[in-house]
């Protein structure tokens, strides 16, 4: 260490810039050869090391500011519609159609306390949740066995299934939404948050089918055979073994019907219409007034609205690479 740390000292890095353009192009420097090389006792070029030292610190110092500004770029795309809509819910009525005033004069923090008041958001809130929650524990408790059963067994019928599966999808609420709404009526689920569920639930159990097939798929067999020959029947392989391992795809998939769920807005809007039921992307319209829309009031709750899913995601997301089996089969 004394020897390099010594011979490091001595280096001249006065004419690198003569050295870079005589010598352009050189391959990258290898500091673990070069430590080698150098407790070997082998005399080095004092100029090719300042070269090559400088190149690589140059390098990567340009890599990591075009990474850097790449990153800030995409994060101000990403982010200005929630800033317009933090700024917008601190104006008042009088600045909202003011043009040129980007920044509230006056910071009116109470407004994100008066929605509370104007309109019972919180219920909204937690309808939201409910449906949301519901209908997710319901996509995934019907998906994980039907998923199982497409990437394990073979029946007949299966190819149609599948495509019956992807076919589903095609088809928008919208196309069927008069059928729902009937159909709703004659069982006297219409108007009702248990309703909301069932449905939410259905239209994304087909994409919640798909996702947890593909990740059953990528789980060897060896994995469930191991545990057969353990004794396991295959339910308790399926839970002791296999959905620890699928975590990740379980999540994955929680996370996007969550979401789906909590977005819906033309079917909550169709069937239900006794306020109390509302979730929030319905009773958010109660900022909307027959001539007059409250912006203030309306772009405070959309924040309020966004925190659930945030909130999800960052308590979930440390646990999307849980259950890998990276090494868990040789071979």
């Amino acid at each position: 260490e004394e020897s390099i740390d010594s011979y490091m000292q001595e280096l001249d890095f006065s004419d690198i810039d003569k050295i870079l353009s005589q010598q352009a192009g050189t391959e990258g420097l290898d500091f673990k050869e070069l430590v080698q090389r150098l407790l070997d006792g082998e005399e080095i070029d004092k100029g090719w090391l300042a070269e090559e030292i400088f190149s690589a610190v140059f390098s990567e110092v340009q890599e990591f500011r075009g990474t850097l500004i790449r990153i800030v770029i995409l994060c101000i795309v990403i982010l200005y519609p929630y800033f317009v809509m933090f700024i917008t819910a601190l104006k008042n009525k009088k600045e909202m159609y003011e043009i040129g005033h980007i920044l509230p004069e006056v910071w009116r923090w109470s407004n994100f306390s008066d929605i509370w008041t104007a309109a019972p958001v919180f219920k909204y809130l937690t309808n939201s949740l409910v449906i949301a929650g519901g209908a997710t524990l319901l996509a995934i408790l019907c998906g994980i066995p039907a998923a199982y059963a497409l990437a394990r067994m073979r029946f007949k019928g299966k190819g149609i299934f599948m495509g019956a599966v992807i076919m589903s999808q095609m088809f928008s609420p919208v196309v069927l939404l008069v059928g729902i709404y009937r159909m709703m009526v004659d069982i006297n689920l219409n108007d009702t948050i248990l309703g909301l569920i069932l449905l939410n639930a259905a239209f994304n159990q087909a994409f919640a089918i798909w996702l947890l097939r593909g990740t059953f798929v990528g789980i060897s067999p060896e994995m469930e055979q191991a545990a057969k020959i353990d004794g396991c029947g295959t339910v308790k392989a399926l839970i002791k073994v296999l959905l620890p391992m699928a975590a990740p795809g379980i999540i994955t998939t929680l996370i996007f019907v969550f979401i789906n769920a909590w977005n819906e807005y033309t079917i909550a809007l169709t069937l239900i219409s006794t306020d109390i039921f509302k979730p929030i992307t319905v009773g958010i319209n109660v900022f909307y007034g027959f001539n007059f829309i409250q912006w203030q009031y309306l772009f405070a709750t959309s924040l309020f609205a966004t925190i659930p899913v945030v909130v999800l995601f960052l308590a979930i997301e440390k646990h999307l690479v849980a259950g890998l089996t990276s090494g868990g089969v040789k071979g």
